[in-house]
């Protein structure tokens, strides 16, 4: 009897322990769930910075296959039928709505961006994040001037500037501060000469960037070499010089041709940056280049002026906050 009794209590148990098996692994299962998400999460995280970095170092690899510091208009020969460009993350380098100069045939020869009423110090931006290709000054063309290569695959040129602020092979974000209106080079009065190219060839700003409301006309831009002659045309005619007749643009076979290295004259130029640490000299005005945690009390210190001043001179409240890489006046 009192085996009976012993065998049904090991039977008992026996079960017991067998019915919570799965409830322990389902209990193991749950307690994993969270720890897998996690490090799918770590993943994710490294995987896109892996491939932000991989963008930052080679921004545009799939079109350029090298890294020239000297030709602005350099045709590798890869421009492609088709390509998307994406315009989301963009900054508008001027707030300026003015257009003064359309894109094509001016003067007897083809003007290859647009030009944008700015005066000279006021701040010029990057368009997109990318990375610096030129930095350089061409006394009989763009003046001082910037050359930045994006992620998108555009390039865009920023040119007549009376300052460069950044530094070739520097990566920068869109919107950080890269230069300062000026009149440099070839220039008749102060503007922003701005151009949009890919893989070296001119485009029509227009086609992605409307000016007068600043902003870009869509999420992306796609390039067509069948139909981007016609499209270029009714660009500038939406977003062109409201007072100046539509030219006829350079046909997009010829801009090709006319970009390869064999008929790109070589210009000698020389690097006349002058910008030391955050101070730069333009014409009688001095300007500050913000750095991280200054405010507007330590800069009237550093430069020897008073709050009140600044304020009146950038036209700012005493409560304004400044961002890094911002440029104010202080003479």
């Amino acid at each position: 009897m009192i085996l009976k009794k012993k065998l049904k209590t090991i039977a008992f148990m026996t079960l017991a322990t067998l019915s919570t098996l799965p409830m322990m692994g389902q209990d193991l299962l749950a307690n994993q769930a969270p720890i897998d998400r996690k490090m799918k999460a770590v993943d994710s995280i490294a995987f896109n910075q892996l491939r932000h970095t991989e963008a930052t170092e080679l921004p545009g690899t799939d079109l350029y296959q090298d890294w020239d510091n000297r030709y602005v208009s350099r045709s590798n020969g890869l421009l492609p039928d088709e390509f998307r460009i994406d315009l989301r993350g963009f900054h508008m380098p001027t707030p300026s709505r003015v257009v003064t100069s359309n894109f094509g045939s001016r003067w007897g020869r083809q003007h290859k961006g647009l030009d944008i009423k700015v005066y000279i110090g006021d701040t010029i931006r990057a368009a997109f994040a990318g990375k610096v290709r030129i930095v350089r000054y061409e006394p009989r063309g763009y003046g001082k001037y910037v050359v930045i290569r994006h992620d998108n695959g555009l390039e865009t040129v920023y040119g007549h500037m009376s300052a460069q602020l950044v530094k070739e092979n520097q990566v920068v974000r869109a919107g950080e501060v890269i230069g300062l209106g000026g009149n440099t080079g070839r220039s008749t009065g102060s503007h922003l000469h701005f151009e949009t190219r890919l893989c070296g060839i001119a485009l029509n700003p227009a086609l992605m960037f409307d000016f007068k409301n600043q902003d870009v006309v869509a999420d992306y831009y796609v390039f067509r070499k069948a139909t981007y002659d016609g499209e270029s045309a009714q660009a500038t005619r939406l977003r062109g010089a409201s007072n100046s007749s539509v030219t006829d643009a350079e046909p997009i076979s010829n801009a090709i041709a006319a970009a390869t290295p064999a008929t790109r004259q070589n210009t000698n130029v020389t690097n006349t940056t002058n910008t030391t640490n955050n101070v730069t000299n333009v014409s009688n005005i001095r300007f500050h280049k913000v750095t991280k945690g200054e405010t507007l009390y330590s800069i009237a210190r550093k430069r020897g002026t008073t709050v009140d001043k600044l304020c009146k001179l950038n036209r700012i409240g005493k409560s304004f906050r400044l961002t890094p890489g911002q440029v104010i006046k202080y003479n």
